[in-house]
């Protein structure tokens, strides 16, 4: 990737992970500390209604799309609290996957 995407990807994801904690303190979601657990059950919750969604005959995808904004929102919001530098992890993550074997050594 190109260094100023990257410093770009990486400020934009810092952003996001301010607005969305911020939002979340704003609305009483912070009034004490959260646990890890709670909030990845939180993230998974999301990921399974958009799940439940696809599983409908005529899915929305309004609907679905809305359900994994919610997924990041979580993740933004967590790693604002626990000051995950999620995009510098991000960018790292993506570099690596670049030199990594075809599915991983993986079947599936």
């Amino acid at each position: 990737m190109i260094e100023d995407f990257k410093i770009l990807v990486i400020e934009a994801i810092r952003l996001l992970q301010i607005e969305a904690h911020n939002t979340a303190a704003i609305n009483e979601f912070w009034e004490v500390d959260r646990n890890d657990g709670e909030m990845i059950a939180l993230m998974h919750s999301e990921l399974s209604e958009a799940l439940e969604e696809m599983r409908k005959l005529t899915p929305d995808d309004n609907h679905i799309a809305e359900e994994f904004a919610d997924v990041l929102i979580r993740i933004f919001d967590m790693c604002e609290v626990r000051k995950y530098d999620l995009g510098a992890a991000l960018i790292k993550k993506m570099e690596a996957n670049k030199s990594r074997p075809k599915k991983h050594g993986k079947r599936f």
